[in-house]
Formats: C-alpha cells, sequence, structure tokens
C-alpha cells in the first residue's frame, strides 16, 4: 500500500475511533466470507463491522487516544465500531460468536474505557435501552399515580371533616346560653367536636376513593 493510501487508512480508522461510542476488536480466523456477511448483517443496525489491517489500526487508535487494543492487534483481525446500542450490539457479537466459535472477541472499548471479553458479555446480558427506558416510565407513571392518591384522599377527607366542625359548632352555638362560663362551654364543645369528626373520618374512609382509582359519580 502506497504511502499516501496507508495515511488515508489512517485517518479513517481514527476518525472511525472518534465518531463511534464503542468498539470491539475481534479475530475471525476460519470465518467463511458468508458467514462475515451474516455478522455484518446481524449488527449493521448498531455497529459496522470491517476488517482492518493491524499496523495501521494501531497507528489510528493511538492518533484517536484508544489503548484498549494494545498487545491485541494480531492475526485476522476486524472491528465493530458501534454507533448505535452498545449492549444490542454486543448482544448481537455475543450470539454470532456462540453459532460459530471460529469468531473470538479479544476486547472492546466503551466511552474510552477498555472493556475486556468477560465485561462484553456482561455488556451483553443487560436489557436494551428501549427496555430500560420503558420500565423507567412504567415506574414513573406508577409511583406518580400513587402519590396523586396519596395528596388527593387527605385532602378530600380533611375538606369533609371541617366542613361538619363548622356546621356543629354553629349549631351549638346557638343553643349555649349567654351566662355559661368559658370553660363550661368549651369541655362540651370539645367532645361533641371530636366525635363528631370521628365519625366524619370513618365515613370518608369508606367513601371510594376517585383519586385511588374509584369511580366518581
Amino acid at each position: 500500500m502506497a504511502k499516501p493510501e496507508k495515511q488515508a487508512a489512517i485517518a479513517e480508522l481514527a476518525d472511525k475511533f472518534r465518531s463511534s461510542d464503542a468498539a470491539v476488536l475481534t479475530e475471525y480466523r476460519g470465518l467463511s466470507v458468508a458467514q462475515l456477511t451474516s455478522l455484518r448483517t446481524s449488527i449493521r443496525e448498531h455497529a459496522t463491522y470491517a476488517v482492518v489491517k493491524n499496523t495501521l489500526t494501531e497507528i489510528a487508535a493511538k492518533e484517536a487516544g484508544v489503548t484498549a487494543f494494545d498487545g491485541h492487534l494480531q492475526g485476522p483481525s476486524a472491528i465493530a465500531f458501534i454507533t448505535g446500542d452498545p449492549v444490542e450490539a454486543a448482544k448481537g457479537l455475543r450470539d454470532f460468536a456462540k453459532a460459530n466459535p471460529h469468531l473470538v472477541i479479544k476486547a472492546g472499548v466503551l466511552d474510552g474505557k477498555p472493556l475486556s471479553p468477560e465485561e462484553l458479555t456482561q455488556l451483553a446480558d443487560l436489557e436494551s435501552r428501549e427496555v430500560l427506558l420503558a420500565k423507567l416510565a412504567g415506574a414513573m407513571k406508577a409511583s406518580l399515580s400513587q402519590a396523586a392518591s396519596l395528596f388527593a384522599a387527605p385532602l378530600s377527607q380533611t375538606a369533609r371533616v371541617v366542613e361538619a366542625l363548622r356546621a356543629k359548632v354553629e349549631a351549638e352555638g346557638a343553643a349555649v346560653p349567654e351566662t355559661a362560663n368559658e370553660a363550661d362551654s368549651t369541655e362540651p364543645a370539645e367532645s361533641t367536636t371530636t366525635d363528631e369528626a370521628a365519625s366524619v373520618q370513618a365515613d370518608a374512609s369508606a367513601t371510594p376513593d376517585v383519586a385511588a382509582g374509584g369511580d366518581e359519580s
């Protein structure tokens, strides 16, 4: 390969390293062209799979600040440059390697951090971004619904209790003699009001709560 062509290849590889969220180095010795094509197809939604020259890749990796592949660029090498979901790409590589043992996953890098083959397997075992987001959205929705119920129920019950207390105090006030002393008029009112509040609270707890899931009619 002529020097200008080598420089162009190095620049292209360095750019791939910089623009990718993750990259996985593999050895493909023993795989047929058809098998490599099948692998590319299986992960193309999340990554591109390219056969590379070790010497040029080593130079490009250094230019891009990638050290995860140091000491691993030996034998026939190919790299999966991941620009989509790293979990899904890792799953695709793992599943293909299970069905085609000639594919050897040697090393990886994710967000600039080196990953061992074992760590890449752990990454593949994670749930996809879409699944995690769906679960998070469901958890948030449930939490908001519970919070709304917790806030709405006490307010509804409190409003009923306060209204009952107000009506009771007004009714009792009309029947209290003007000459009654303050202590005598206060104690019966407090006792009666407390009993009424307890009764209204009991009624409120037995009433279907719309915010907690009951039907309002």
